[in-house]
């Protein structure tokens, strides 16, 4: 699947026949993050980022669309240019029994002008998944696979991505955030590694501030980054502000 086929999903959610206003729904997201942080990889040289996004939703057939979007410096450092990142998404979500749910859909990453392709041993950055989630209560299990080269890793068709995630309320607007993930990156062994998260959410009646603590047991020769040496997968704590709309 490419990102032309990807777009064409999303189109085709948008096609549906018009549902009734109450049916639907859109939501904005606007998040400043002290870094961006993706699957426990830094994707912004652990410097700040600005994020936003957009979210639309037909709660009567569970079929949703979206678009996100965020600052990043990686692609420059790997070599090749762009300082954002798009994704684009869409899917269908629902109930399978009592409390059980499953999501599935296909995302799209967009690095404008990001020009890995041109840089030796690299590919185009521009990434194409499909994934599915089953939940129950507050606990996800996710698997998304790659259907196009993984975020510039050449050859590395049929990558994957595996994530357990547990986000339980502790009450007065306070959330606790697990969660455990394996990249696999195909062809390129010494590029997989496992990355874990442990921190809170709370909701400030609006906005929402969250603090994690990130991690990976990633390889140091693979995810350095080439400006200023830094290691891209180190453990820090990451603080997130955000407000939907």
């Amino acid at each position: 699947m490419s990102f032309l086929l990807s777009a064409a999903l999303l189109a085709a959610f948008v096609a549906e026949p018009e549902p009734n206003a109450n049916e639907t729904e859109l939501s904005l997201n606007l998040s400043l993050v002290s870094e961006y942080r993706y699957r426990g990889i830094s994707q912004s040289r652990l410097k700040p980022a600005i994020q936003g996004g957009a979210d639309f939703t037909n709660k009567a057939n569970g079929l949703y669309a979206g678009a996100w979007s965020s600052t990043i410096r990686w692609t420059k450092d790997a070599g090749g240019g762009g300082n954002s990142e798009l994704d684009l998404y869409g899917g269908k979500r629902g109930n399978l029994s009592a409390g059980l749910t499953y999501d599935v859909g296909a995302l799209s990453y967009v690095y404008a002008g990001n020009g890995l392709a041109k840089v030796a041993g690299s590919a185009n950055a521009n990434t194409t998944e499909v994934y599915g989630q089953l939940g129950y209560g507050t606990v996800a299990l996710k698997y998304s696979q790659a259907v196009t080269n993984l975020f510039g890793f050449a050859d590395s068709r049929g990558s994957s991505y595996l994530d357990l995630s547990a986000n339980p309320e502790l009450g007065s607007g306070w959330s606790l955030n697990l969660h455990a993930g394996h990249q696999r990156v195909a062809h390129n062994g010494a590029a997989s590694y496992a990355d874990w998260k442990v921190g809170v959410t709370k909701d400030l009646s609006g906005p929402t501030l969250s603090l994690a603590w990130i991690d990976t047991n990633a390889s140091r020769a693979a995810y350095t980054s080439v400006a200023g040496g830094k290691f891209l997968g180190d453990g820090r704590l990451v603080l997130n502000l955000t407000k939907t709309f």
